[in-house]
């Protein structure tokens, strides 16, 4: 297989090229996945923080006193002189982000059963001062209830009932369902590797193209006793050899950081990624049939491949894209191999049913890696008799 070794040893020689690229790019995936995990992880994960507030008490009183060990559940009491210009700097530059004022007399006319209100001031559109207010009203409510309710009840009494009450919690189990994948590091690294697969595949291609375009070597394989069949077929079997080999690395690097999280989901991220590995050869079979040196490579390479990769939610989450610029990305091969992904990504069951949009995009994908090849071939056929 003459034709075969020539080009296995086209790609030996920019190997040192390749793996730069490779390495590159595989950095570059693997730190793009792992920050968009983490971050969805951590808008999953609720924990609470307490909240920084000032709590000024005009009054000393019991009632008082249990508000305040009630707030300090939830909140850091912090230290402040009681002038108007140090609270609001406070607020401003955000050393607090909730002042609470008990007005002098509050306790005595709320034992009284009258109205009368605690005075606050809060950042706005603060969703912990939400919270501290509703921790504050279930305080004063209860506690309405035992003096409208109860004759002659002491602030000793009142606090103690109080803590009681307010110390009982209800428990929430939520039964877990099928978990789905859609924030699994697998599946946001499989978008984001449209970018290395489709770089590496067309710059290693290329320049195999471009080295047989060569008039010497191509003067050389026509003299050669092998068919025109027989050095196409082997010209072809050394291209998906390189492509697998570039697909096999970037699918094992993937398996094995995320091992922990192999399941049903990743068998049909490899198989997406195989079909869309077909389609991206095709892709670099025509870039490289066209392009007549390694300048124009890398021109037409990052037209085409960073351009898809912005407008078919490799890059930026198609729920973020316009419906025009998904329109426009959808005449990309990546838009459906992304679409498949996630589709893929959302599934808790795999059937024939759940399963039959992603074999959809899949067919797409591969009619155009069919449309690519075919032009490819017209045009190294054009070539081959001017």
């Amino acid at each position: 297989m003459p034709v075969y070794k020539l080009c296995i040893k086209i790609f030996k020689k920019n190997i040192s090229t390749l793996l730069i690229y490779f390495f590159i790019f595989l950095l570059f995936s693997a730190i793009m996945a792992t920050s968009a995990s983490n971050t969805q992880k951590e808008l999953e994960d609720f924990s609470y923080i307490k909240t920084d507030i000032a709590f000024i008490n005009e009054e000393e009183s019991v009632l008082v006193e249990g508000l305040k060990a009630e707030l300090s559940k939830v909140a850091n009491f912090i230290e402040l002189p009681d002038e108007t210009e140090a609270l609001q700097d406070a607020l401003f530059f955000g050393r607090v982000k909730y002042i609470l004022r008990v007005p002098e007399g509050f306790t005595g006319s709320f034992m009284d059963r009258q109205n009368v209100n605690l005075e606050k001031t809060i950042v706005p559109a603060s969703a912990s001062s939400a919270y501290i207010d509703l921790l504050v009203n279930k305080y004063l409510n209860t506690a309405k209830i035992y003096v409208q309710n109860m004759e002659g009840i002491s602030q000793g009494e009142l606090v103690r009932y109080l803590e009681r009450d307010l110390s009982e919690e209800g428990h929430v189990d939520i039964l877990a369902g099928p978990e789905n994948s859609a924030s699994s590091y697998s599946s946001i690294y499989f978008n984001y590797m449209v970018y290395p697969l489709l770089s590496i595949l067309i710059y290693g291609m290329s320049a195999l193209l471009i080295s047989f375009n060569n008039t010497d070597i191509k003067k050389r394989v026509n003299c050669s006793p092998l068919s025109n069949t027989a050095i196409n077929i082997q010209f072809s079997l050394a291209n998906l050899t390189y492509a697998f080999v570039v697909w096999g690395l970037m699918v094992a690097f993937c398996l094995l950081v995320d091992s922990n999280n192999i399941n049903s989901s990743t068998f049909y991220y490899v198989l997406n990624s195989f079909i869309f590995t077909i389609c991206g050869t095709g892709l670099a079979f025509l870039i490289g049939s066209l392009a007549k040196g390694t300048q124009a490579v890398t021109a037409l390479t990052n037209v085409v491949v960073l351009g898809s990769c912005f407008i078919s939610g490799v890059f930026v989450p198609t729920e973020l894209l316009g419906s025009v610029t998904l329109r426009i990305g959808s005449f990309t091969p990546s838009y459906w191999y992304v679409n498949a992904n996630n589709q893929i990504a959302r599934l808790t069951q795999f059937n024939f049913d759940t399963l039959k949009p992603v074999f959809s995009d899949m067919a797409v994908v591969m009619l155009f890696a069919a449309a690519f090849f075919s032009l490819a071939m017209v045009i190294r056929k054009e070539r081959r008799y001017s």
